[in-house]
């Protein structure tokens, strides 16, 4: 058996998150809006800080239920900036609640997991890494996601953050070639 992504280094849940979550192919819309908006409050911090705090901000954010948080307004933004168990930024909170519009008015026209999945023609994208070094921050394809989803008003979804989500959600496998992780999250992949 081969070693993990070195990223994920010993903290359990890290290594459960690796193990079980990160490079999963993800096609249900609301799971990839929820990832995407974990991912823009992500930035500055590390993503063990926001999975430590991931079912404190499941519970406050409806479950991210994207057509309840596109309805709500200031009394919840003041009600989250009072949440010790998420991360407090009026700045992100208001961008997730105006990425819930943006997400309800892409779902009703043609499909969010649909317009996210096309970037990579509706496939995973098999990497082979060798080491951790060799991974990007950031593609092409993250940059013209990041721009589109902008396009549609989305905010908090630069190309790096917009590369993290791909990764995390399985649109890249980019286990390193040596982890165990690789060659089952491939197999994951539709066939054709």
């Amino acid at each position: 058996m081969g070693e993990r992504c070195a990223w994920c280094g010993t903290d359990p849940l890290y290594v459960a998150y690796h193990d079980t979550e990160w490079g999963v192919p993800e096609y249900d819309a609301r799971a990839l809006w929820e990832k995407l908006i974990l991912d823009g409050f992500q930035a500055g911090l590390a993503w063990i800080t926001i999975l430590r705090k991931r079912e404190n901000f499941r519970a406050a954010f409806d479950g991210f239920d994207p057509r309840r948080i596109a309805r709500w307004g200031e009394a919840d933004v003041v009600r989250l900036l009072g949440d010790p168990g998420i991360v407090r930024s009026r700045a992100k909170i208001e961008a997730a609640i105006g990425n819930a519009r943006a997400w309800e008015r892409i779902e009703d026209s043609r499909g969010f997991a649909a317009f996210l999945w096309d970037f990579v023609d509706g496939r995973p994208v098999q990497n082979a890494w060798a080491g951790m070094a060799e991974v990007p921050a950031q593609t092409d394809t993250s940059r013209a996601m990041s721009k589109a989803l902008k396009a549609e008003g989305f905010r908090f979804c630069g190309p790096v953050i917009v590369y993290a989500f791909m990764q995390a959600t399985g649109m890249v496998n980019d286990h390193v070639v040596t982890c165990p992780r690789h060659a089952a999250v491939a197999r994951l992949a539709p066939p054709g």
